[in-house]
């Protein structure tokens, strides 16, 4: 019996601590990603002559919204053939280099999450953007596994503390902010969304950025608490900005923390929402 027993309590020690490393694992590439290569081959692309060229990047190294990824590009694409515009797709970083980055009106961080791009087409990223380029972020692009200075302060405005967990899909009524843009003050008012709402340490709007949505954080349950986390049961209250943007040099940036799984890309304002955000970026 005492045998069973010493078998019984090893087998559940044994879970517990294997349990515990894929749940740090997980932590970890959420965090950091894992080590991959970067592409620096700069890739064959035909551009159209007299169309705006978007280059849609959903690589990842960190946690894949995969079913959003993929959602997305067939919905972005009909925006492009609406709107006159060109889209190059890749989850290659061999474009971002100077030259072929010209050649784009905006940059697209589909989802991207972990550190995608080297140092130096990081640097090149920045001076497209300083130099009249735009970039868009969409939702895990705004996470905290990038690690990347100029990210975060010209895309992001704030530092990615966590999302809810339980439950980590709430409905939450998406509110118009008074506009500045005309462009922007003609999306609707209000709409009701569900999504995994990011909670960040900073609010946005205290670093300059535009608002142009915000959810009552109040009225969510904002905690990621999990296992061993105790830290992460806050929020940002009740202004709580989940889409922005600005203009950083001569360039434009925009981000929205929507966009986790595929069913944002069903909600007709959402896509309003990023097809407005790309006619601003596209200069239209």
């Amino acid at each position: 019996m005492k045998r069973v027993i010493k078998i019984v309590l090893w087998s559940v020690l044994s879970l517990l601590v294997l349990l515990g490393a894929a749940a740090s694992l997980f932590i970890y590439k959420v965090k950091n990603g894992f080590p991959v290569s970067y592409e620096t081959e700069a890739p064959q692309i035909d551009f159209p002559a007299g169309k705006r060229a978007i280059l849609l990047f959903s690589k990842t190294t960190g946690f894949r919204h995969g079913a959003s990824i993929d959602a997305s590009k067939p919905v972005i694409k009909a925006l492009a053939e609406k709107n006159g515009w060109f889209v190059y797709e890749t989850e290659e970083g061999g474009a971002f280099n100077p030259a072929q980055l010209a050649k784009f009106s905006t940059v697209i961080f589909n989802n991207s999450t972990g550190e995608v791009i080297n140092d130096e087409q990081k640097r090149a990223l920045e001076q497209y953007v300083e130099n009249g380029g735009s970039l868009l972020g969409i939702h895990g692009a705004g996470d905290d596994s990038h690690h990347w200075d100029w990210y975060e302060q010209n895309l992001l405005g704030a530092k990615f503390s966590h999302h809810p967990i339980d439950p980590q899909f709430q409905v939450a009524d998406v509110q118009l902010d008074p506009q500045r843009n005309s462009l922007f003050s003609k999306l609707p008012s209000r709409w009701s969304h569900s999504d995994e709402w990011y909670v960040f340490f900073e609010n946005p709007r205290q670093k300059g950025f535009n608002i142009i949505y915000t959810i009552n954080g109040d009225a969510i349950n904002p905690s990621g608490n999990i296992l061993f986390v105790t830290s992460k049961n806050f929020g940002m209250g009740k202004d709580h900005p989940v889409a922005w943007y600005k203009q950083t040099g001569k360039g434009k940036t925009f981000y929205t923390s929507m966009g986790h799984n595929e069913t944002a890309w069903q909600n007709q304002n959402f896509v309003k929402l990023l097809e407005t955000a790309l006619q601003w970026t596209n200069n239209q």
